[in-house]
């Protein structure tokens, strides 16, 4: 326990990310000051804004720089504690970077909840499930009897927002790809109805899901998904941006919305969001899915690598739609 690997930004990607654009990097453990705890990384958690970050796109964050430790939430063990709050042992999430070992003096730690498994907390827990949280109940308002549609559903974030469209009593349409997610949506987390994108006539099966419209669009896709969702908005409609993952790799112009006048013809309303914005509310959120939870009403499921240096794979595997649910690595038992 003498070596801390970090993964730094070693370029910024130009179309999908590469495993050149990361550099694996042999440090020094870090040395914990008064009131610090040194945390062993267990568990990391992938985002697609991670991307955006090494861009330096996003102007919401502070951009990356080359060299820096790649930013990204996870899970860890303190082994070395000067703070009573944090004894040795404890199991907190923290934004520990991608490396093996983090000093923090604690002002940004979350100790597990007593019941939840680690995976379940960087999933649910994590910002993927804030932001469904946030994005479905303040922006989307679902209500018992509408139907609400959510593109990626079977991603960390549209399968979390779906299933808390199903608690307010909605009918709940997701998009996905492959027959295997389509039907984890259905039988497992109580679904209306799913689409699958790979097999195409999108339009089709969709009115045949919601032949009446769509009242909540909570779209994480973009492009020509965004586009379908438009053209089947019903009256007072709420179009909730949460991310647009078909844009991600593209490097020339963006083409907007076709069908973005069909919000005046419906007066609907479309709104995007960042999640940390609610950051004051974060532990009203946390409350009510760990409640969800340990009920056993909100389910979950992990696509989980082995190794630290599986973290840029793993990142590259959430563009092209290798994950069910929450995209994780292990880096330590």
């Amino acid at each position: 326990m003498s070596v801390n690997r970090q993964f730094l930004l070693q370029a910024r990607p130009e179309g999908p990310i590469k495993h050149s654009d990361f550099k694996l990097f042999e440090g020094a453990l870090p040395e914990i000051n008064e009131g610090e705890v040194l945390v062993q990384v267990l568990l990391v958690a992938l985002e697609p804004a991670m991307k955006g970050w090494m861009e330096a796109r996003v102007d919401y964050v502070a951009p990356m720089q080359i060299g820096d430790v790649m930013r990204g939430r996870g899970l860890g063990r303190v082994i070395e504690s000067d703070n009573t709050a944090f004894p040795e042992g404890t199991l907190v999430m923290g934004g520990f970077g991608w490396q093996e070992y983090a000093a923090s003096r604690g002002v940004d730690l979350t100790i597990l909840p007593e019941g939840i498994t680690p995976e379940a907390a960087m999933n649910v827990l994590g910002i993927t499930g804030l932001t469904a949280y946030f994005g479905m109940m303040d922006i989307g308002k679902p209500e018992a009897g509408e139907t609400v549609l959510v593109s990626g559903a079977a991603g960390a974030t549209g399968s979390v927002a779906g299933q808390l469209a199903h608690l307010s009593g909605a009918r709940v349409v997701g998009i996905a790809g492959g027959r295997v997610k389509c039907d984890w949506l259905v039988d497992d987390l109580g679904f209306a109805g799913a689409i699958d994108y790979k097999a195409g006539e999108l339009a089709e099966q969709l009115k045949a899901l919601a032949p009446d419209g769509v009242n909540v669009f909570f779209d994480n896709v973009g492009g020509d998904i965004l586009d379908l969702g438009l053209e089947n908005i019903a009256d007072r409609a709420r179009v909730v941006l949460c991310g647009g993952i078909s844009r991600y790799n593209e490097t020339g112009p963006l083409a907007g919305p076709k069908n973005y006048f069909n919000l005046i013809y419906r007066r609907a309303r479309m709104e995007g969001f960042i999640v940390i914005d609610y950051a004051k509310r974060f532990p009203e959120a946390s409350s009510y899915l760990v409640d969800h939870l340990r009920s056993g009403e909100l389910k979950h499921h992990e696509t989980v690598l082995d190794g630290f240096e599986q973290l840029p794979q793993a990142l590259m595997d959430l563009f092209t739609g290798g994950n069910i649910g929450k995209q994780l690595v292990r880096v330590a038992d």
